[in-house]
């Protein structure tokens, strides 16, 4: 009897020793803002980093899984704070397309590009909120989702997706749409603030107050899509909690620095791969026969992207012009900002047609660099600082008690950042994304 319980017993722990994983011998950048570590070691636990150091100083538990790592680098999984999910399929969004199946496809791509965490700004249908519960109460082997619901915007205004976002046409209608997203514990309350360069209503400043005070009266975060620079000194004012874009219009001023500071107001995002994607497909551009992205986007999308109808599509655009100029007003004003101290975060706008999941955020740290970030900044701005945005204790670097959301990289992002694009493997809760 006693032999047939030790037997029971013994079973009942084999789970526990497969979840151990040690990792070693990798040069470790754990998104703090800290020198690399070379030759570092880390012992993984159901998921969770429960110790860190050198490999000199490693003692591996019995029976543990040991990854020997040499060679290559360590960095913390990418948090976009600004994405759509599961809308797409090749190159049509659409409220349908929000299915289960495409939802789950899509987290799937970002986790393969090392994006452990997207933030989806708005155009969600409840069944995105389901999904994300479902990860919290458990491990997620796909990449985390947090969520903004479903946004506001002006009915009849700019923004959101048609079937998603109906719109509203008063203040006196926020608070009760408010209410509902706090029930649906949203991670942000999103709403757009554009006209789209004249073309379209914008929404009013007393619906997005109200949002503003809503939110905070519910606790709830409160972030806006923005274009023009004195709108965005305004719903500064109002003490919203960022930006999901820069100021595209014209340069920043003083004014807004010290109304950002003062409300402690971040900059969620640069965004500055959307504003390329506004006029880089008005011929071939030069990432479509890279691997690295066509392993992401289906034949249908490099069809329709290298096809001369869609290309002189694109360079028709009334605005086709104006779109090389709001990236570097977009690319200038991010710049300026973080040399003024504002907190900052990093996101693409990454799943609408055109932006492409994965791809877009390495592209997105490239364009950072080349706006006068160091590579360790933009490292920090995609994972501890988006972390802390988004009030997620246990991600965002690679310390102790914090879920293992890493991406093992072949050379160093520091020496150079299109490095992030050679990937190894990724873990997210410890466990190897396929």
């Amino acid at each position: 009897m006693l032999s047939k319980l030790r037997a029971v017993m013994a079973l009942a722990c084999l789970p526990l020793v497969a979840e151990v994983r040690v990792l070693k011998n990798f040069t470790l950048i754990d998104g703090t803002g800290k020198a690399p570590v070379a030759a570092a070691a880390m012992i993984i636990d159901n998921g969770r980093i429960s110790w860190v150091g050198t490999t000199a100083q490693l003692k591996a538990p019995a029976g543990a899984e040991v990854v020997d790592l040499a060679g290559k680098f360590v960095m913390p999984g990418i948090i976009n704070l600004h994405g759509h999910l599961g809308a797409v399929v090749d190159m049509t969004q659409a409220a349908d397309n929000l299915t289960a199946a495409n939802l789950d496809k899509n987290l799937k791509t970002y986790a393969s590009y090392g994006v452990t965490s997207v933030l989806s700004m708005g155009t969600d249908k409840d069944l995105v909120i389901a999904a994300r519960d479902k990860q919290r109460a458990g491990r997620p082997g796909e990449t985390r989702i947090f969520t903004a619901g479903n946004g506001f915007i002006f009915k009849g205004g700019y923004g959101g997706m048609v079937g998603v976002n109906e719109g509203v046409s008063s203040a006196a209608e926020v608070p009760a749409v408010v209410a509902k997203l706090a029930g649906q514990k949203v991670d942000t309350v999103k709403f757009w603030f554009d006209d789209h360069n004249g073309e379209l209503t914008k929404m009013p400043f007393d619906i997005a107050k109200a949002i503003v005070e809503s939110g905070k009266k519910n606790k709830l975060m409160v972030s806006a899509h923005i274009f023009y620079l004195d709108d965005a000194k305004k719903l500064a004012g109002y003490g919203l909690n960022g930006f999901a874009h820069s100021v595209r219009d014209k340069a920043i001023d003083q004014e807004l620095i010290d109304t950002m500071k003062k409300n402690g107001v971040w900059q969620l995002a640069a965004t500055l791969s959307r504003e390329a994607s506004m006029f880089v497909y008005a011929k071939d551009a030069p990432f479509l026969a890279d691997s690295f992205f066509t392993r992401g986007v289906s034949q249908n999308v490099l069809t329709t992207l290298k096809s001369p109808a869609y290309q002189k599509a694109q360079a028709a655009d009334p605005h086709f012009a104006h779109y090389p100029e709001y990236l570097e007003a977009a690319k200038k004003n991010f710049k300026k900002l973080v040399d003024s101290g504002i907190r900052y975060g990093f996101g693409t706008d990454s799943g609408p047609p055109g932006r492409f999941p994965g791809f877009f955020e390495h592209w997105e740290m490239e364009l950072l660099v080349e706006a006068g970030l160091t590579p360790m900044q933009v490292i920090q701005s995609a994972t501890k600082n988006s972390a802390e945005y988004l009030k997620a204790k246990d991600l965002g670097t690679l310390e102790k008690s914090k879920w293992a959301d890493l991406v093992v990289l072949d050379k160093s992002p520091l020496e150079n950042i299109r490095n992030s694009r050679l990937i190894d493997s990724v873990y997210i809760a410890g466990n190897k994304v396929k």
